[in-house]
């Protein structure tokens, strides 16, 4: 599954690099997110509820930040296991251009599911993919708006 995209911010880019960075602001994005905790200087660890279709599964995974050029980008690599559902893995680009007024966010993701989420079918993971990185922008802008005030 491959996404992209891109998103304006209400904030500077300064701004937008720390929520992107904080631990808190991103488990309150994340859809289904449990917890999510610093594991080390880049890396997390973090337990996800994830519903696809007739699949239900808590995903237990790592994600490792890559090729970071503090504030303007970053890569994030991801894997986790969700029991008999399956695995998830991929990675997300994101990079932060300054855009007056606010922040222009653009990310390009690439992800592989495998077992019986993948069963699904593409289609509705493609959308299901889509409805979360929806939800988790509502989220992230409004964690930035409540941060500023």
């Amino acid at each position: 599954m491959e996404l992209t995209g891109e998103r304006r911010l209400p904030v500077d880019r300064a701004a937008a690099w720390l929520a992107l960075n904080d631990p808190r602001v991103l488990s309150a994005c994340i859809p289904g997110c449990e917890a999510l905790e610093r594991a080390a200087e880049g890396e997390y660890t973090i337990i996800l509820l994830a519903v696809l279709g007739p699949v239900r599964a808590r995903f237990r995974g790592r994600l490792h930040l890559e090729d970071v050029v503090a504030p303007l980008s970053y890569t994030l690599r991801f894997q986790g296991e969700g029991g008999p559902a399956g695995l998830a893995s991929g990675s997300a680009h994101v990079t932060l251009t300054q855009a007056a007024p606010g922040t222009l966010l653009e990310y390009r993701v690439s992800a592989r599911v495998a077992g019986r989420i993948a069963q699904v079918g593409s289609r509705l993971i493609d959308s299901a993919a889509l409805k979360m990185a929806d939800h988790f922008f509502a989220a992230f802008e409004k964690q930035l708006g409540s941060d500023s005030n």
